[in-house]
Formats: structure tokens, sequence, C-alpha cells
């Protein structure tokens, strides 16, 4: 499941534009964004199940289309709140600079290995102490 949503920005991107942990807050919104929605699926798809008694047959394929609908949505909403949710835990858990323990203080460095955009790895430096070393990003 790597496909990004367009609206959140990549690791390399969100470090550059707004630092660190603004990316991982806003990384973690969206998730619990896309948990929220899973909820109010959720609770439609109980809601068609409801409206089942009583209905007419027109009404029923309706019914079973607003379930399957809403279920697939719900499904989807929760994948993504998971996915979301440990790419953040998993770069939060990298974000410690190994020299002076800050936490977050990142810098991007420039690319200059092609090997490494290919094995999805970010360089990135300490604002504090200068120290250098890769997150890895998949």
């Amino acid at each position: 499941m790597t496909a990004r949503n367009p609206l959140n920005r990549s690791l390399a991107d969100g470090i550059q534009r707004v630092g660190f942990r603004k990316w991982y807050e806003r990384e973690l919104l969206s998730s619990h964004a896309h948990m929220a929605l899973a909820l109010i699926s959720a609770v439609a798809m109980m809601a068609s199940f409801e409206a089942f008694r009583g209905a007419s047959t027109s009404e029923k394929f309706m019914n079973t289309a607003f379930v399957v609908v809403s279920g697939a949505i719900a499904l989807w909403a929760m994948r993504r709140y998971i996915y979301l949710l440990m790419h953040a835990e998993e770069m939060a858990n990298q974000a410690n600079c190994a020299q002076c323990q800050a936490y977050g203080l990142l810098k991007l460095q420039e690319v200059e290995d092609r090997r490494l955009a290919a094995q999805r790895l970010v360089p990135v430096c300490c604002k504090r102490c200068g120290f250098r070393w890769n997150l890895q990003d998949d």
C-alpha cells in the first residue's frame, strides 16, 4: 500500500517545507480523520441494515447498495488509517539524533547518490549538532 494521498506530503517534502514535527503532526491528524471516516461509514452501514425491516423490494435493493458502498468506504478508510499511523510512527522512531539525542530537529540534506533515492532513504542532518543519517521511508 505505497500509494500516497496527494494531500499528504512525502517525508522529504514535508521535512523541507514544514519540518519533521509538523509533518508528523499532520500525518497523525490525517490518519485520525480516516479513522473518523471509518467510524461514520460503519454507522451508516448499520443504519442501512436497520432500514431493511419493513422495506419494499426496491428499497431493499437500494439498502443493499448502501451497505456495500458504506462497507467498502469503511474498509478503505480503516486500511488508510492504519497505514498512515504506522508510517508516522516508523518515521518518528528514526527521528532521534544518535549523537545529541535531539528529537525531530531534522534538516533535509541533498540526495547525492541515486542509490539512496532508489532505496527510499531520506538523508537528514541534526539541526543541533550536525550529525547526518538516513531515514528509511517505506
